[in-house]
């Protein structure tokens, strides 16, 4: 199962608050930490930590929170050989403010990442032309980006691409895609379609296959997940759990959607158990710390859908 994530690395600066502060306003928080991360990075983990034999290409700085970073992926077993070093530019950096109820607003700062240049990834086309799947997303260059999704296509790599941070992309980027991977928030970004209920988001789904894409699986966090094709809608409910940190639930969710796909899968089979590593993150703290393994998925959906036959 190879797979290949183009994407970005951070280190999440976390500060725990019973709240976020208003416009103006100053508020004690209660706790802080550092933790390894990335939309990129966390989504590469999640794929190595349930079985993928994942490489990962981007850029670090060649600082501390690059070294650190560089370790924790190393110690998930990832092909860590074609990431570059940048002494011009930091590692990557995630500001993220953790509220009681598990909510979080995040602010990142790209730095290294968006030095990583088209050209870079010319060199790797062969890693490309060799995976089973590919995984993208938006905290790089989207030049970068583009050109990934481009390859792919070209040597008939099937792509994931989750459109985050989100913004707008052209057509001729979605016509390209094979699996796009928005939450609300940003299925409301690429479409303009304002989502408050679950036919808001066929609707999203739909227009965004109209446009061009493959396969649409929309996530809803605690409801599932909403997949649209050419072929109609189908909902894969969620796992209801106890929210300590939503950071990462996306990439977690992302990482295990590759890995279901690539082991033979079918979009349902790969969602449910996408959703069930979605799941299992958010009852944790950071980023990559709060990741699963493959046996904690495996026992956690065993666990679900025996308590469901037995009510």
């Amino acid at each position: 199962m190879k797979i290949l994530v183009i994407g970005s690395f951070m280190m999440d600066l976390v500060v725990r608050t019973p709240r976020a502060p208003q416009k103006g306003e100053t508020i004690i928080g209660t706790d802080f930490s550092r933790f390894p991360g990335g939309k990129g990075a966390n989504q590469a983990v999640s794929a190595a930590r349930l079985g993928g034999e994942v490489t990962m290409v981007g850029m670090l700085g060649n600082d501390r929170f690059g070294d650190d970073i560089l370790d924790e992926l190393q110690n998930n077993q990832i092909n860590t050989k074609f990431i570059l070093r940048n002494d011009g530019s930091s590692t990557g950096v995630g500001f993220v403010t953790l509220e009681e109820d598990g909510n979080n607003r995040i602010i990142i700062v790209p730095s290294a990442n968006l030095q990583y240049k088209p050209a870079d990834l010319s060199h790797v086309q062969d890693l490309i032309k060799e995976a089973d799947i590919v995984l993208v997303q938006l905290e790089m260059d989207l030049k970068v980006t583009e050109k990934a999704i481009t390859f792919a296509k070209q040597f008939g790599i099937p792509v994931i691409f989750n459109p985050a941070p989100a913004r707008t992309l052209e057509d001729h980027l979605l016509q390209k895609v094979t699996y796009l991977t928005p939450n609300e928030t940003e299925a409301e970004i690429l479409t303009g379609v304002k989502i408050k209920t679950l036919e808001d988001v066929k609707h999203a789904g739909r227009h965004l296959v109209n446009r061009g894409v493959e396969n649409v699986v929309i996530t809803l966090a605690e409801k599932g997940a909403y997949i649209i094709d050419r072929n109609g809608c189908e909902h894969v409910s969620g796992f209801p759990v106890a929210i300590k940190d939503t950071v990462a639930a996306g990439d977690a969710f992302n990482g295990a959607l590759a890995v279901a796909l690539v082991s033979g899968k079918s979009l349902m089979e790969a969602v449910h158990f996408a959703n069930a590593a979605g799941a299992l993150t958010v009852t944790k703290e950071g980023a990559i710390p709060s990741v699963p393994y493959l046996y904690e998925v495996e026992k956690f959906i065993q666990k679900y859908e025996t308590s469901n036959r037995l009510n």
